[in-house]
């Protein structure tokens, strides 16, 4: 059978049930006669399943992912035309499209110059930790070697990142981790944990606490999520970056952002930390880097992080890692493309209008339903949290959460849902459409979940 042009949908469906594991699903429902959904095409922000089923994709892939939408064929060709010239060599060579876009790259990371190409946002992670690691060991005699994470941020699904999420229920039964790994608190200031005016400052000074009771001369570094994502679309409050600033500086910790949700224009700026004038001395990104069109992540640094690993009076000196398809050249093939469209196209202007609108009618959902206890967001990046009592705050039943999510997927909009991730408050929507939405797919998107709060909830 030839898969990719098969039209027997059953055909398909049943090899699916029979070999394919899906991710972040249970698959028991598949034995009582459900049907994996099995989506075939895209078009913009539109996708149709293998029965025909027509929707509007509003978390751009399932995961965030697909930032320009689909049907591209501008990014298709380019990662056609590499693949027949070099489709691959190992990283510690050079490759044309690699040398092209990290200096293209760079110029919209001003303060950073190296980049290191890897596939996936959890193995660009596993490299900054890395790299944290062998500069504690090189430099330090072995002393700065903790990395410091917030609860509520998620860094990746392999061992070392999940050692470092801020989502309890996505690492439990995958431990024991690594040692040096410790949670400082989250700022999500609807659910705030101290009474106080300045609630960001104030947030940011419990970073100060936990390094002050580990030790600063044991901390390397300090890896956030400029605005967390899967943990409920957390916008820090202001004042906070500004101070993790001045906190990391301090004590000479290495501040290491995570933009694989909020990097290339997913908040309206092309990384989520340019919101807030700070300068990182490590940044990670995938997902939107090549718009889902090729498999690509990297890391990227400073010029003095990248020095400390230049002594080759040292065999160990080096950065001695390798990912063998950060060699791939559809990655960065794809990826030069995506800049250049966003670039002609304006998506960051239209990030900012868009979203604005959306973030509005979002709040105007919560006029009108008293279980939207908060809407918080930035760009077209939105999340909507559920409760049962917006006096109390008390978070609404999970099962009432995936409700809202079903019939809106019923009605042909899908959306997500905090998911697996922290006992008790998995009780909010998260909205991420492609970049090049519209006020009137926007109204499409609030229409359908005002739909579902009425009669899911």
């Amino acid at each position: 059978m030839d898969t990719l042009r098969s039209n027997d949908p059953t055909a398909i469906m049943a090899a699916d049930k029979a070999h394919v594991w899906h991710h972040l699903m249970q698959h028991k429902p598949f034995e009582g006669g459900v049907d994996p959904r099995i989506i075939v095409e895209g078009k913009g922000l539109r996708v149709w399943d293998i029965k025909g089923r027509e929707s509007l994709d509003a978390v751009s892939g399932g995961v965030w992912t697909v930032n320009l939408g689909y049907g591209r064929e501008r990014i298709a060709n380019a990662v056609r035309d590499q693949l027949i010239k070099l489709p691959y060599f190992a990283g510690a060579s050079g490759t044309i499209p690699g040398a092209i876009y990290a200096q293209m790259l760079i110029g919209h990371m001003p303060g950073l110059s190296r980049v290191y190409f890897a596939n996936s946002g959890s193995e660009a992670n596993e490299k900054g930790f890395k790299m944290v690691r062998q500069i504690a060991h090189k430099h330090y005699g072995g002393k700065k070697w903790k990395i410091l994470y917030r609860e509520r941020d998620y860094h990746g699904t392999t061992i070392g990142t999940l050692a470092a999420s801020g989502q309890v229920e996505r690492a439990m039964q995958y431990g024991p981790y690594p040692d040096g790994f410790v949670m400082v608190p989250h700022c999500l200031e609807y659910r705030k944990q101290w009474d106080v005016e300045n609630y960001g400052e104030r947030a940011a000074e419990a970073i100060e606490e936990v390094i002050l009771r580990e030790g600063p001369d044991t901390i390397g570094a300090l890896c956030l999520e400029p605005i967390t994502a899967g943990g409920g679309a957390i916008v820090p409050p202001k004042g906070y970056w500004e101070k993790v600033q001045e906190i990391c500086r301090k004590y000479d910790i290495l501040l290491h952002i995570d933009e694989v949700v909020c990097g290339f224009g997913r908040t309206g700026t092309m990384f989520g930390y340019q919101h807030y004038g700070i300068q990182p001395d490590i940044v990670t990104m995938a997902k939107g880097v090549a718009s889902g069109y090729a498999a690509i992540s990297a890391c990227v640094t400073t010029e003095a992080v990248f020095d400390k690993f230049k002594d080759d009076s040292d065999p160990l000196g080096y950065f001695r890692d390798i990912s063998t398809f950060g060699g791939c050249t559809s990655g960065p093939a794809a990826a030069i493309e995506v800049l250049k469209i966003m670039d002609e196209e304006d998506t960051l202007s239209n990030v900012k209008n868009t979203g604005a609108y959306f973030i509005d009618q979002l709040q105007g959902l919560a006029d009108r339903h008293a279980i939207i206890g908060d809407v918080r967001g930035k760009g077209l990046f939105a999340g909507v949290e559920l409760v049962a009592d917006r006096t109390t705050k008390e978070p609404l039943a999970e099962k009432l959460v995936g409700a809202v999510v079903a019939d809106c997927a019923a009605n042909g909009v899908i959306i997500g849902a905090t998911n697996r991730s922290i006992p008790g408050y998995n009780n909010s929507l998260v909205f991420a459409p492609p970049l090049i939405a519209t006020k009137s797919d926007i109204d499409e998107i609030v229409a359908a979940v005002d739909g579902a709060l009425s009669r899911a909830v």
